[in-house]
């Protein structure tokens, strides 16, 4: 399995929400990342999913201030 099968695997999440704002930004924005976004987003997939969520929400960009990168996306 190449990495990109399993990140797709891994964006697969508890919730439709997650699943689909992490599977664009995996389809939209993953393959032009330099290699510092895509270790970020791999550590990002490692959340459990409710802080997943407040980060992607922005509600959490405090504790994870790194992340932030994302919620603009």
């Amino acid at each position: 399995m190449d990495q990109l099968s399993k990140l797709s695997w891994q964006c697969r999440r508890g919730t439709k929400e997650l699943d689909l704002l992490l599977q664009r930004y995996l389809a939209t924005h993953y393959l032009l990342a330099d290699d510092q976004e895509k270790a970020l987003f791999i550590e990002l997939l490692a959340l459990e999913d409710d802080e997943l969520f407040k980060v992607l929400l922005g509600e959490s960009t405090l504790k994870f201030p790194y992340f932030k990168l994302f919620v603009v996306k």
